[in-house]
């Protein structure tokens, strides 16, 4: 048993990071100290004057860890990564970091595409961002598409060239060279890659200055046709630097950063200004515990967000002084290669632009909070509607939906969606294959997936009160208000059958539709219930049905492209099923493995060198065939 006591007793006097953990062994709280001796003891000591935040901790730590490092800059590093890592409860969160998108330079491949991913990885490429504004995103890629002929398409270069392939319309429609017909050479294209990454650092001028030198390049050797090309990307980027703000005189990089706090959450507003100009502005949601002050939520912002930030201005401007400013412009100038300064302006030019972040983070979070207010009001008033409508006792907080997918009883399947407080709640999202019932009979089919899932439900409520497992790990326990299924009268008796043997009694539904297959009103309890089509209400249940229908439909159509794309390899010689298997889990689609190489096809353990040499072999037959008919 961990003895908390004895264990502050050896605490070392070195820098290093500390992990408090609560009685399920999760991080709760990761945190960094100068000595972890010293700041370890400080939250066992008395909690009179401690804040409420972390009275709350304490009351909740039964163990902690700590790691020792060399340096306390080493100990910030290995603390940003393990509170990204770990989101612990009591640290403050930039929420859902790891959902913002960035543009990624996809530099594992020979002619680099630029693309949205929600994904930061360390694999070599280059990033930018994250916008916390998906429209700002697009509208730069947009951009970035219409500045520069790049590539769109996911094509293997090397190999389409030496298939010959036909290049897409991207190419015809001259908005791509056509790497993939080797009509650019690698050079040439990673010359526009770099422009792309200047355009993206804001450094605009500079890539005007390099398009200005190579039109008057082409110019001069009388190719007019490229230097036109040139000067139409000259005015486009002067159109875009014409709506850029000038807010200083001089030309360094900085980022100006304010906050706004809230009880629960926290806005940050930044400003990014290149050479001057403010070239982009995002706003940023922090969860945020009782009595959080600027200060903290500041420090936890700046090391959560240039933790995954690839480029580092020059300067950083903040609303207010960080306890640990000087480690935080050490770690970032070690980031940057060269010296980043941390500022909190006190009069002049820059304490005007603080100022002028701070009002709209201020303006962000009173917004945000009446969208919010409207929005839970709306949705009070539909559920409200809702149980008017059926009579129900209660406004339902959570509704399951049901549907039936098959196309003449084939692969016939289930899904089940969830909406809480008239929301899709996606991860409780649920698929059923249909096991017992052969051929298309929808009756039997909801009366099948209906009988499972709530079946499942309650075992799980009994391992749960037995505690056999949590509530987290037993989804299905939690029961919902109101069930609705896909169907007339027909599909509501056959549900209600399955939960009368269950002994369960939950409001179900019928969600009908017109002769035109579209939403047209509910069944309950033998009657039909219509509202007006105009209803926010008629919306919701629309929205409900096309979710449920739309969840059935893509399951069964995953898995008719499975079986399609087994019997392709069936075909194949010495490609049985453990082998069909084998492959498309390594290489996880078709498209994969008809690309592979023979010494990527023998990675596979079950693949020897006769049958890599079939595999490849027949799908290079099947290309050859395919370029002969076109």
């Amino acid at each position: 048993m961990f003895d908390i006591k004895e264990q502050l007793k050896i605490l070392p006097e070195k820098p290093g990071v500390y992990l408090m953990k609560n009685k399920d062994n999760e991080i709760i709280y990761v945190g960094k100290a100068i000595s972890l001796k010293n700041r370890v003891r400080q939250y066992f000591q008395s909690l009179r004057n401690q804040a409420p935040k972390v009275r709350a901790m304490v009351a909740n730590i039964t163990s902690f860890e700590y790691i020792v490092t060399d340096s306390e800059l080493e100990a910030l590093m290995l603390e940003c990564n393990l509170i990204k890592e770990n989101k612990p409860k009591y640290n403050i969160l930039l929420r859902d970091d790891k959902t913002y998108p960035y543009i990624k330079i996809n530099m594992k491949e020979t002619y680099p595409r630029v693309m949205k991913t929600r994904r930061f990885i360390k694999d070599g490429s280059k990033y930018f961002g994250p916008y916390s504004n998906v429209a700002a995103l697009n509208e730069t890629l947009q951009i970035i598409h219409q500045l520069f002929p790049i590539r769109t398409c996911k094509r293997n270069i090397p190999a389409s060239i030496a298939r010959k392939e036909r290049p897409c319309l991207n190419y015809h429609i001259k908005k791509c060279l056509g790497p993939c017909k080797g009509n650019i050479d690698e050079e040439q294209y990673m010359q526009m890659i770099h422009d792309i990454s200047l355009f993206l650092n804001g450094k605009e001028q500079q890539l005007i200055k390099n398009i200005q030198e190579k039109m008057q390049k082409a110019a001069s050797k009388m190719d007019y046709e490229k230097a036109a090309s040139y000067r139409d990307q000259l005015a486009a980027l002067s159109s875009i630097i014409e709506k850029q703000k000038i807010v200083s005189n001089n030309d360094m990089d900085q980022d100006v950063i304010a906050s706004a706090i809230g009880p629960k959450e926290s806005f940050v507003q930044v400003f990014f200004i290149r050479q001057g100009k403010i070239v982009q502005r995002q706003h940023y949601t922090l969860s945020v515990n009782e009595g959080e002050g600027v200060e903290a939520v500041l420090s936890s912002f700046v090391k959560q967000f240039y933790n995954n930030i690839t480029f580092i201005p020059k300067e950083i401007l903040l609303e207010k002084e960080l306890e640990d400013a000087a480690l935080i412009e050490d770690w970032l100038t070690k980031k940057r290669g060269n010296k980043v300064t941390v500022k909190v302006p006190q009069k002049g030019e820059k304490k005007k632009l603080i100022d002028m972040v701070k009002r709209n983070a201020v303006l962000m979070m009173e917004q945000t909070g009446e969208i919010k207010r409207r929005k839970q009001e709306e949705k009070e008033r539909l559920m409200k509607d809702l149980q008017q409508l059926m009579a129900l006792e209660t406004a339902p907080y959570r509704i399951e939906a049901f549907d039936i997918s098959n196309i003449q009883g084939v692969e016939s399947v289930g899904s089940m969606v969830v909406f809480e407080d008239g929301k899709p709640k996606n991860r409780d999202y649920r698929r059923f294959k249909i096991k017992n019932v052969k051929g298309a009979n929808d009756y039997a089919s909801i009366e099948e997936i209906i009988y499972r899932r709530f079946k499942r439900g309650l075992e799980e409520t009994n391992k749960i009160i037995e505690g056999r497992t949590t509530l987290e790990e037993g989804r299905f326990s939690v029961f919902p208000d109101l069930i609705m299924v896909d169907g007339g009268l027909g599909q509501v008796h056959s549900a209600e059958k399955s939960l009368k043997a269950l002994g369960l009694n939950i409001p179900i539904c019928g969600m009908i539709k017109d002769n035109k297959h579209k939403t047209k009103g509910l069944i309950y309890e033998g009657k039909e219930l219509s509202f007006n089509k105009a209803s926010s209400l008629f919306l919701f249940v629309a929205k409900v049905q096309e979710e449920a229908h739309r969840f059935a439909i893509t399951y069964h159509r995953s898995l008719r492209k499975e079986t399609t794309l087994l019997s392709i390899l069936q075909e194949i010689p010495g490609v049985g099923e453990k082998k069909r298997k084998a492959l498309m889990k390594h290489f996880k689609s078709i498209d994969r493995i008809k690309e592979a190489s023979i010494e990527e096809l023998l990675e596979v353990e079950q693949i020897n060198k006769t049958v890599a040499e079939n595999i490849h072999a027949f799908f290079e037959e099947k290309s050859k065939a395919k370029s002969q008919e076109e």
